[in-house]
C-alpha cells in the first residue's frame, strides 16, 4: 500500500514538471519568435539613463533672516551621445545655438579663436597647438579651418561654422557619452526651455532640466565674507571622493568653511530615451536634499553701510577732500558687539563681484582682479597687517598703570626730544610740545613722549603680556579662511632686545604687525572693561527638517577644518580707575577741541570713545582709527584701517557712520569742522 502511494506521487510530481516545461517553452517560442522581432525593435529603440538631480545650496543670511546668497533653480541645456551621423550631430548643434541666441542666452564659449577678424583669445598658442597636435606655424585662421575639417563642418558660412565647431569643442573639452551629458547652457530663458520641449524631436540627445544655482542678490556686498563658489578642481575632487566631475564647490570665505554644511545631498533621476536620442519619459528614484541655512551674525544694513564709508573715505583721501592727496586705495572696517563678541560688519576694500566665479570665471574678468595692485580677493580684516601707531597707546597706558609705574595723577612733560637712551632720542611728533600731562591728556593729545617714559618706566615685558591678553599679534580664530597672525613687538622676537626698542613698542611702532579683526577686538575689551571675547560670525546652522546644528558641533567642526588653536586674549583684571583714566582719554580724543579726532565729531550727537594712530611704513604711513560707542554704555567697538591712508584723523569718519547707522543717526545732518590747522593735521 505504501509502494502505490510512493509511486503515485512520484507521477504527479514528473507530471507537474513536464507541465511547467512546456509553459516555459512556449512562452520562450512567443518571446523569441511569434514576438521576437517586436521586442528586439522595442529594446533598441530605449536607453535608460540614470541622472544625478543636484541638490540644491543652502542659503547664507544676514541676522535678521535677509538672503546675502541665495539658490533658485534654473532651466539648463545638456547634451548627451546618441546614434546620429556626424551631419546630424552638427546641424542640431546649429540649431541648438541659434535657438539659445534668439532668446538672449549664452552657451558655454571655450573656442579660444574670434572671427572678423580671425585672432586667438586669451590663450597660450603655442600651448594650445601643441595639445591638439596643430602645426605651431599655422595663424588663428589656419587653426580654424583645421578645426573645420576635424569636426567634418561643412557650412560655408563662417558665423554657423563657428558655432558648431564652438560647442564640437565643449563637447570634447569635457568628453561625453550615452550616460554622460555635457551642459551646452545653463539659467536659458523659458522660451528656449520651451522651445526644445516643443521640438524635442529636432533635438537629438538633448535634454533640458531643472538645476539650482547659487545667485548674490545684494551684489558685492560682504563678498571677502561670503566668498565664492566653483566648478571643483582635479586637486579638489581628489581630497572629496563624494564629489563628481563638475560640481559646484566652495572655494573661500563662508562657502568654502562650511561646505560640508551647505552642500545638501543629491537625487537620483531616471530618463528614458529612444536610441535617437529622443526622451521618452522620466521620473525620480530619490529625491535631492537642499543644504542647510548659515546665518551670520553681520547685519546687511549695518554691512552695506560701513562699505559705503570706507570706500567713500578712501576715495576723499584720494581726492584730497580730508587733507592733502593720499594714494590710499586699500583698506578694512570692522565692528563688533562689545559684549558678545559677533562681528555685526566686517568690510574689505575693494569688494569683487562673487556671481563671476560660480560657472567659471572667464580668462578677462581673472585677470582683472589678477592684476589690481589693490587686491580685491584679499580680506583685508584678516589677511592685512599694520603696525598700530597711536592706538597702541592705551596698552602702554595700562601697562603703565597696573605695574604702578605711573598712576593716573603721574606727569610727565614733554620736552619733545626723549633722551633717557644716549643711542636712540626719538621725538614728540609735536614740535611744541604737550608740556606737563597725565594719563588721559596723552592719549587725547596722543603724545609720543609721554609713552616713551611710560614703556620705560613698565618695561616690555608687561607691555608685552598686556597686549597678549588683548590677543594682538594672535590668531583670534574667526571662522573664515586665510587668517593670519601678525606680529607682537617684544624680546621673542628679536634675541637682541634693547630699550630703544621698548620705546618704539610702546607708540606701537617697531615689529607690532596687527589686522584689523585684532584691533577691533582690542578695542571692544577696552570698552567692555577687560572681558575676553571669543569673536563669531556664525549665529546658526539651520537644518532643512527645521532642527539647530549645536553650538559644540559647529565649534568643533571650525576648529578641526581651520586648525584653530582656541580663542586669543584672555580676562584682564583691570581696576576701575585704569578704565576710567583710558576711556576718558578717549573721549577726550572725540569730545575736546584739542583732540586728535574732534573736527569729525565736534556735532556728533553721541558721546564716543576712540583713539587715532599713524603708522609708518617704508611704503607710506598708514591710518587708523579705533573706538566704541554709546561711551557710557558701550555696545558697539570699530577697528578702521587704510593703507597710505596717512594720519589717523583721515579714517575717523568712516567710524562716525558707522556709529550712526548703527545708533540711527541722521548722519548726513552731522556737520565737519574743515577750518583746521596743519598743525593739527599731522598729528600721530
Amino acid at each position: 500500500m505504501n509502494k502505490d502511494k510512493s509511486k503515485l506521487r512520484y507521477n504527479i510530481l514528473i507530471t507537474v514538471i513536464y507541465i511547467i516545461g512546456i509553459i516555459l517553452l512556449i512562452s520562450l517560442f512567443n518571446l523569441q519568435i511569434v514576438h521576437g522581432e517586436e521586442y528586439r525593435q522595442t529594446s533598441n529603440t530605449r536607453l535608460t539613463r540614470e541622472k544625478t538631480i543636484t541638490a540644491a545650496r543652502g542659503n547664507i543670511l544676514d541676522a535678521v533672516g535677509n538672503k546675502l546668497v541665495s539658490t533658485s533653480m534654473v532651466y539648463n541645456v545638456e547634451i548627451y551621445k546618441t546614434k546620429i551621423d556626424t551631419d546630424t550631430l552638427n546641424n542640431t548643434l546649429l540649431l541648438i545655438a541659434k535657438t539659445l541666441e534668439e532668446n538672449g542666452d549664452k552657451y558655454k564659449d571655450l573656442f579660444p579663436i574670434k572671427i572678423d577678424p580671425f585672432e586667438f583669445k586669451n590663450v597660450n598658442e603655442e600651448n594650445w597647438k601643441k595639445a591638439n597636435n596643430i602645426d605651431n606655424s599655422y595663424n588663428a585662421e589656419q587653426c580654424f579651418e583645421f578645426f573645420k575639417k576635424r569636426y567634418k563642418v561643412n557650412i560655408e558660412d563662417v558665423q554657423d561654422a563657428r558655432r558648431i565647431i564652438t560647442l564640437r569643442y565643449l563637447i570634447e573639452m569635457d568628453g561625453y557619452s550615452n550616460t554622460k551629458s555635457v551642459q551646452i547652457a545653463s539659467n536659458i530663458s523659458n522660451a528656449s526651455y520651451a522651445k526644445f520641449n516643443e521640438m524635442s524631436s529636432s533635438f537629438s540627445g538633448v535634454s533640458t532640466y531643472v538645476g539650482p544655482t547659487v545667485s548674490y542678490p545684494y551684489g558685492e556686498l560682504a563678498s571677502h565674507i561670503l566668498g565664492y563658489v566653483g566648478i571643483i578642481s582635479e586637486p579638489e575632487l581628489k581630497a572629496h571622493a563624494e564629489y563628481k566631475q563638475n560640481d559646484i564647490i566652495g572655494k573661500t570665505g563662508i562657502e568654502k568653511v562650511f561646505e560640508k554644511y551647505l552642500r545638501g545631498k543629491d537625487g537620483i533621476k531616471q530618463i528614458d530615451m529612444s536610441v535617437d536620442g529622443i526622451v521618452t519619459d522620466e521620473y525620480i528614484s530619490e529625491p535631492a536634499v537642499t543644504g542647510s541655512d548659515v546665518v551670520l551674525t553681520i547685519d546687511a544694513d549695518l554691512q552695506k553701510a560701513t562699505e559705503e564709508a570706507l570706500a567713500k573715505n578712501i576715495q576723499d583721501m584720494q581726492n584730497g577732500i580730508l587733507a592733502d592727496a593720499r594714494e590710499a586705495n586699500e583698506g578694512s572696517a570692522v565692528v563688533v558687539n562689545v559684549r558678545t563678541g559677533e562681528i555685526l560688519a566686517m568690510a574689505s576694500y575693494p569688494n569683487y563681484n562673487p556671481s563671476l566665479f560660480t560657472n567659471g570665471i572667464s580668462n578677462e574678468n581673472w585677470a582683472v582682479y589678477r592684476d589690481d595692485t589693490r587686491h580685491p580677493l584679499i580680506n583685508k580684516a584678516i589677511s592685512d597687517k599694520s603696525a598700530p601707531g597711536s592706538t597702541f597707546k592705551m596698552v602702554t597706558a595700562i601697562a603703565g598703570l597696573e605695574s604702578k609705574a605711573i598712576n593716573v595723577n603721574t606727569r610727565i612733560y614733554d620736552s619733545v626730544v626723549y633722551k633717557f637712551y644716549k643711542d636712540y632720542q626719538p621725538k614728540c611728533w609735536s614740535s611744541r610740545g604737550h608740556g606737563n600731562i597725565n594719563v588721559s591728556q596723552a592719549i587725547e593729545h596722543s603724545c609720543n613722549y609721554f609713552f616713551y617714559e611710560t614703556g620705560r618706566l613698565a618695561g616690555i615685558d608687561k607691555i608685552a603680556e598686556i597686549a597678549t591678553a588683548f590677543g594682538l599679534g594672535q590668531k583670534t580664530g574667526i571662522e573664515l579662511p586665510d587668517e593670519i597672525s601678525g606680529t607682537l613687538s617684544s624680546p621673542a622676537v628679536d634675541n637682541e632686545w634693547t630699550g630703544g626698542k621698548t620705546i618704539q613698542t610702546s607708540i606701537g611702532q617697531l615689529y607690532n604687525d596687527f589686522t584689523p579683526l585684532q584691533m577691533a577686538k582690542y578695542t571692544a575689551m577696552l570698552a567692555n572693561g577687560g572681558k575676553n571675547l571669543d569673536l563669531t560670525i556664525i549665529k546658526s546652522i539651520n537644518n532643512p527638517d527645521g532642527t539647530k546644528v549645536s553650538r559644540n558641533e559647529i565649534d568643533s567642526y571650525v576648529t578641526e577644518t581651520l586648525e584653530k588653536s582656541g580663542n586669543s586674549g584672555s580676562d584682564i583684571n583691570l581696576n576701575a580707575e585704569t578704565v576710567n583714566a583710558v576711556k576718558t582719554g578717549m573721549k577726550g580724543v572725540t569730545s575736546d577741541d584739542g583732540g586728535t579726532a574732534y573736527r569729525y565729531f565736534r556735532n556728533f550727537h553721541i558721546e564716543v570713545g576712540g583713539k587715532t594712530g599713524t603708522a609708518s611704513t617704508q611704503s607710506g604711513d598708514n591710518a587708523w582709527f579705533v573706538g566704541f560707542a554709546p561711551f557710557d554704555n558701550p555696545e558697539i567697538a570699530v577697528a578702521v584701517y587704510v593703507k597710505k591712508g596717512g594720519h589717523g584723523g583721515n579714517t575717523a569718519p568712516v567710524a562716525r557712520e558707522i556709529f550712526a547707522q548703527y545708533l540711527g543717526i541722521n548722519s548726513s545732518q552731522i556737520t565737519e569742522d574743515t577750518a583746521i590747522d596743519s598743525y593739527m593735521q599731522s598729528v600721530r
